[in-house]
């Protein structure tokens, strides 16, 4: 039977789908089939945007309608029945799961005892334990804003937790966890003693802070609200948050003093000149960021307006709406933020907030979750954030002018991942930033033109490079490429490491590495790997890229090295040589290459470096290895390294169906094999 937690809350507004997203992330991390289910929808007419965020994780494969109970209609006609009928549809659900996640409902959105109550039943006729989520929000203040509201004192949230513990406690749900969210962030530790002093000891208690940007509306939000249609502006740059408005009824040199940072201005559509005025303003870079314009009133742009925005390609999201200013005005203060999975911003800062404050290895463990064997893509990826953390380094990224590398560090950066340096213009990087809504204020940004650097670097350059015959002005030259740029980084120690090739081709990246910092000593050949993320395994593959007809003694060495990155992936490495050729079809000196491998040589330096490599000789990825060797290679490990052989690319074949085929053909002859004494004539003996 899955392992099940009930997350629900006793008001609205209390960040409960965060909480959720932060749970169904850690869960995923350590077993890898984990389910979502909601009891009750909040509209049978509109999907529910909680649920479509959840199943949107990319380690859940579930249908939308199978993860829904009853609509608050059911609930409202038969309680008694809508309850039966959400746990024969939750029983569905967890058959197919190891673990669930259950969402609560929140249809009230204002405090209700009885609301709660209805969960606690719910949780106790599921069998799953409830992790109660506790707003830090007071929900009966001033009503919030564009994410702005006020605080509750740490006895507030105290007594809040009192009177749901008693609600739990008379429904006879067993109460797993407690989540302080949005609580303020200057008493979190007086947040965490008054819950804790009205509760068990041994319920886990966390608190999380407030972050405006989680609430705050969208560009896409402030869309909906004024009933808005998209005229001119970067579809892309609508997940922005929302932090203020101003409403530009005056003249534009009155205007553009009271403009801020991510605000959406408000202008009348026969305010030309003011909204002229306001995208200059915008571009200039002198004044703030804005993150909207809304034309507001029944009155269409001139065709000459038109005209000079469709010349000008206006980034900034420029909106249309009928609705005149004092409404356009209220519908936009009025409006609240969702998390969504199209904000990538909004989604990596929640997840990082989580992390960050909840211990993701107690909340597993105290839902009794085992650590699987499986190891999914979405499992490797968790571990390889970890070990980063825990070791943090400097990695340098030189691609800066690349929205997706952009977008990739504000996410490691969100989630305290590594310290970075981006190369390019800081202004146009910053701007560029903004404009998409990503927060790198964290990283370094380096012009690789920077004078200082560049002097440092030619004279090293120049120096390594003197035997070729290259000056000190070449040098300067050349270093101002960001990928050697980047490796000098590296080479002098100012970063740990690079990481590049999503703009750059993999000769333009790894070039400045044979000329600056070269091979380890006792390696003879450079080669790459690529890992393949498989269903429930990771594949390293070596050498595609490189080295395109190695020698048998060059795909010895290749074995060698790929072998070592996997173990450093934490990936036990077996070693399957393969070639173009399936069984005995095919014969040459690329299948007979491929089938040396130079074994004795590989072995031998294997064992020499202590890591256990015992590479296969196979060319067969159906019948061809016969006796021993296919006796062995039904042992197959969890984890291989495959070496293509020689003019193996021209038979790869694309898409996750066809991998999957080929993996289990590949399967049948990944293990050890006993060693060749033969090696290629002509070549030492191993």
């Amino acid at each position: 039977m899955a392992r099940s937690i009930y997350i629900t809350s006793a008001e609205g507004h209390t960040g409960k789908s965060t909480i959720a997203l932060g749970v169904l992330d850690a869960l995923i991390r350590v077993t890898p089939r984990v389910g979502v289910f909601r009891p009750i929808a909040r509209s049978s007419a509109e999907p529910d945007y909680v649920l479509e965020l959840l199943l949107a994780h990319d380690g859940v494969h579930l249908d939308y309608d199978d993860c829904i109970g009853v609509t608050y209609d059911d609930v409202r006609d038969d309680p008694e029945r809508a309850l039966s009928t959400i746990v024969s549809r939750f029983k569905a659900v967890e058959s197919q799961c190891e673990a669930v996640v259950i969402i609560g409902s929140d249809y009230t959105d204002v405090a209700a005892p009885a609301e709660l109550g209805y969960n606690a039943r719910i949780a106790a006729n599921l069998g799953a334990p409830v992790l109660l989520v506790l707003s830090g929000r007071d929900q009966q203040a001033r009503a919030e804003q564009l994410g702005t509201s006020t605080p509750r004192t740490a006895a507030e949230v105290g007594q809040m937790a009192a009177l749901a513990f008693a609600e739990l406690h008379e429904e006879r749900a067993e109460l797993f966890a407690v989540i302080a969210n949005r609580a303020d962030p200057d008493a979190l530790q007086q947040t965490l003693d008054a819950v804790r002093a009205v509760q068990s000891e041994s319920t886990p208690v966390w608190a999380i802070p407030e972050d405006r940007t989680l609430v705050a509306p969208s560009i896409r939000g402030i869309l909906s609200a004024v009933d808005g249609t998209l005229v001119k502006g970067d579809p892309e740059l609508l997940t922005r948050e929302v932090l203020s408005v101003v409403v530009a009824g005056m003249s534009m040199v009155n205007v553009l003093p009271r403009l801020t940072e991510d605000a959406v201005v408000v202008i009348p559509a026969d305010r030309t000149e003011v909204l002229l005025a306001t995208l200059l303003a915008d571009a200039a870079g002198t004044f703030p960021s804005i993150a909207a314009i809304i034309l507001n009133g029944p009155f269409p742009l001139p065709e000459p307006i038109e005209r000079l925005l469709d010349g000008l390609a206006p980034t900034v999201p420029i909106i249309t709406t009928d609705h005149g200013t004092y409404d356009t005005a209220v519908r936009v203060m009025g409006a609240r933020g969702r998390l969504a999975a199209d904000s990538r911003r909004r989604y990596d800062r929640a997840l990082g907030l989580f992390q960050t404050h909840v211990d993701i290895t107690e909340l597993a463990t105290q839902l009794g979750l085992a650590e699987s064997r499986v190891v999914t893509p979405l499992m490797f990826e968790y571990g390889l954030i970890e070990r980063a953390r825990a070791d943090r380094k400097h990695i340098v990224l030189p691609e800066g002018a690349d929205d997706r590398i952009l977008r990739a560090a504000a996410t490691l950066i969100a989630r305290d991942v590594a310290d970075l340096t981006i190369l390019g213009e800081e202004s146009d990087i910053r701007e560029r930033a903004t404009e998409l809504g990503i927060d790198i204020a964290a990283a370094q940004i380096i012009s690789p033109t920077d004078p200082e650097y560049v002097e440092r670097f030619a004279e090293e350059y120049a120096r390594l490079r003197a035997h070729k015959g290259v000056t000190l002005s070449q040098a300067a030259d050349t270093v101002t490429d960001v990928s050697y740029f980047g490796t000098m980084m590296v080479h002098l120690g100012l970063a740990d490491g690079m990481v590049s090739g999503a703009a750059h081709t993999t000769a333009h990246t790894i070039r400045p590495s044979f000329e600056i910092i070269k091979t380890r000593p006792g390696v003879d050949v450079v080669s790459s790997v690529f890992l393949m993320a498989l269903a429930d395994r990771v594949l390293v593959y070596g050498d595609c890229a490189v080295v395109p007809d190695p020698t048998s003694i060059q795909l010895a060495d290749i074995a060698i090295s790929s072998a070592a990155t996997a173990t450093q992936f934490g990936i036990e490495p077996r070693v399957a040589m393969l070639s173009y050729s399936t069984g005995e079809s095919g014969t040459g000196a690329d299948v007979e290459k491929s089938a040396r491998g130079d074994r004795p040589r590989a072995r031998t330096r294997s064992r020499a470096a202590g890591r256990g490599t015992d590479p296969v000789r196979c060319r067969s990825r159906r019948s061809g290895c016969k006796g021993e060797n296919a006796r062995l290679g039904r042992r197959r490990a969890r984890d291989s390294v495959h070496l293509p052989g020689p003019q193996y690319r021209q038979q790869h074949i694309q898409g996750r169906a066809a991998l999957g085929r080929r993996r289990r053909d590949w399967s049948r002859v990944a293990g050890a094999e006993q060693a060749d004494q033969r090696s290629e004539p002509g070549s030492p003996r191993g």
